[in-house]
């Protein structure tokens, strides 16, 4: 047996293949799925099994796009209720591929209907080597059982069952592939590493040393970070089976003429992945800043509507593509046009923009100790927030600006200030979307902010891969054994 990893950065997300002699299972698959069957190629055998821990939330799976090419059948859990072509999966069924037996695991917890697939070498021996875990267990961190709220504290009782009755039951040797690394919203703060071992995630997973059921479940229903809008939403385009890539509208690209009409016409959204810096020195009015080089799937599904066609400002037609492909991977299909020559063509051709002034961490510190009146709006995490900020900053995510954004004055001057600089420049675009006028990015951020000296460093900035549960149990007070 051989196990091929595939990561895709920004959602974090892992897939697998795992294969014989001649033929392969791809696990929990990607939206764009020719990487697997390039990878099958070259390793000389076909795809005949798709599996799927779970209805994934953060992102639209490959495993129609899949099916569709290679006539592989679709194994999902049959508690799921997929309409599409599959075969569904309980507690003790087995799949064979060749000299490999995979078993079954119902572990509910993170969704109602998630499965663990446990790996059996039959030309090795009879335990486990190795489990595809989707996301009941990471690297340093459990699943978040929050994603269906109402749900959250029966969710969590089931996922503590799931682990210490089943997944943690299994050999101390036998390997952990999970479905998510670090950066992936689908658990609290997972770690970096992208594979480990049963017994060392009993050992050292904080999650893990809270054996209190009651406690456990507290852990896993309080303060845990925001679930992003697509989040509900994609699990339900993944148990209805998302359309067919090639059936998606394809990306024409416009003169600025073009891009115009298709503007005046309505039902638009423009979409700039250009740099925050770029953004605030010229932008075509109305437009939502989404940095490519920022977390742009995951915000461009939390904040953008999904009932209008998009169009993209972005330093180049390449760019572009690929900005396609991340917007595909969390449900936004109605990507149709991208402006040809960019901002230098629409400017040159006389048509309006805006601009948002940017200020340093110099400007701000000078503001913050000066008699400047002003109102500075931190765009970050709340759990960043409580890390590090400068005095009388008022918190509001920025995905909740789109409607918090009533609780303030358009008369007043507004700073918008973030880690980086690129979460706060949507903010600020999503503000002049609703008339605010007086308003600044601070580039660089409170990173910039506190690499002057005036303020203490965050943590969760400076270390996005460190867990926090561990500082989150040292302050309820549990014991974690090292």
């Amino acid at each position: 047996m051989l196990i091929k990893h595939f990561f895709i950065n920004k959602i974090a997300h892992s897939s697998y293949i795992l294969t014989g002699s001649d033929i392969c299972a791809v696990i929990d698959p990607q939206r764009d799925t020719d990487v697997y069957i390039d990878e099958a190629r070259a390793l000389g055998v076909q795809i005949t099994h798709i599996l799927q821990t779970h209805l994934h939330a953060d992102f639209v799976s490959g495993h129609m796009d899949l099916a569709e090419k290679t006539g592989a059948k679709i194994y999902v859990a049959k508690s799921a209720g997929c309409t599409f072509d599959h075969v569904g999966l309980i507690e003790g069924d087995t799949i064979e591929i060749e000299e490999m037996v995979i078993k079954v695991l119902e572990t509910p917890g993170h969704t109602p209907e998630h499965l663990c697939f446990a790996v059996v070498d039959t030309t090795r021996g009879d335990d486990p080597v190795c489990a595809f875990v989707g996301d009941t267990l990471f690297v340093g961190d459990v699943g978040r059982p929050d994603l269906f709220p109402d749900m959250a504290e029966e969710l969590a009782g089931k996922l503590y069952h799931s682990l210490f009755d089943k997944v943690l039951k299994l050999p101390d040797f036998c390997e952990v592939l999970p479905a998510h690394g670090a950066g992936s919203l689908c658990g609290r703060a997972m770690g970096a590493k992208w594979r480990s071992t049963i017994g060392y995630e009993k050992k050292y997973n904080a999650a893990l040393q809270i054996t209190d059921k009651e406690e456990f479940i507290k852990s896993l229903t309080e303060d845990m970070p925001p679930a992003p809008d697509h989040f509900s939403r994609c699990s339900d385009i993944n148990r209805k089976g998302p359309s067919l890539v090639s059936q998606l509208p394809r990306m024409k690209e416009l003169n600025s003429d073009s891009f115009r009409e298709l503007i005046e016409e309505g039902n638009v959204e423009i979409v700039d992945t250009r740099s925050y810096l770029a953004f605030g020195s010229q932008h075509i009015p109305g437009s939502w800043s989404l940095d490519f080089n920022g977390n742009l799937p995951t915000f461009a599904g939390w904040v953008l509507p999904i009932d209008r066609d998009l169009l993209l400002v972005s330093d180049s037609f390449r760019e572009a593509e690929e900005t396609n492909v991340w917007l595909r991977r969390v449900g936004q299909d109605r990507v149709v046009g991208y402006l040809d020559g960019g901002m230098a063509g629409w400017v040159t051709k006389g048509y309006k923009t805006n601009s948002i002034t940017q200020i340093s961490a110099e400007n701000l510190h000078d503001m913050v100790t000066g008699v400047s009146k002003f109102v500075l709006i931190d765009v970050r995490a709340t759990q960043e927030f409580e890390e590090s900020h400068i005095e009388r900053a008022i918190n509001i995510p920025v995905a909740d600006l789109r409607e918090r954004h009533r609780e303030l004055n358009k008369e007043d001057r507004i700073i918008m200030i973030c880690s980086s600089g690129n979460r706060s420049s949507l903010g600020v675009s999503i503000m002049r979307q609703h008339g605010f006028t007086n308003i600044c990015n601070v580039a660089g951020g409170m990173t910039g902010y506190s690499a002057a000296g005036y303020a203490k460093r965050c943590a969760v900035c400076h270390n996005p891969h460190g867990s926090r549960f561990i500082s989150n149990m040292r302050e309820m007070k549990y014991h974690f054994n090292r």
